[in-house]
């Protein structure tokens, strides 16, 4: 489960900004997590639970925004919706679209004391 690792990554990045902040303690953190980016929200949500757990950061609601995935498809030049990576496009049936959004995770906000 490479959730727990994001997890852990994530606490990391949280425990830096909060004592570089000066924060007595993390009330929430926003994750966008992309829906091309093989994260599975639960299974992460229940993993940033775990991690925190005796930390700055024990007990701060976890947030995650959902982001579509799209792309750009290379046959018939259209930026395109995507359901899952390597698949093909929904105008042309082309298998050559490049993903351009969706594949990423990232800290958005962290809300802190």
């Amino acid at each position: 489960m490479h959730e727990m690792s994001l997890a852990e990554g994530v606490l990391q990045l949280v425990e830096d900004t909060a004592a570089r902040e000066g924060a007595q303690r993390v009330k929430t953190v926003v994750l966008e997590i992309g829906r091309l980016s093989s994260v599975e929200p639960a299974a992460l949500s229940f993993c940033f639970e775990a991690v925190t757990h005796g930390s700055i950061a024990a007990g701060a609601t976890l947030e995650i925004v959902d982001v579509p995935g799209a792309g750009w498809c290379m046959q018939c030049a259209a930026t395109v919706p995507m359901t899952e990576l390597f698949g093909a496009c929904p105008q042309c049936g082309s298998h050559q679209v490049q993903a351009t959004g969706g594949t990423e995770m990232r800290v958005r906000e962290i809300e802190i004391e």
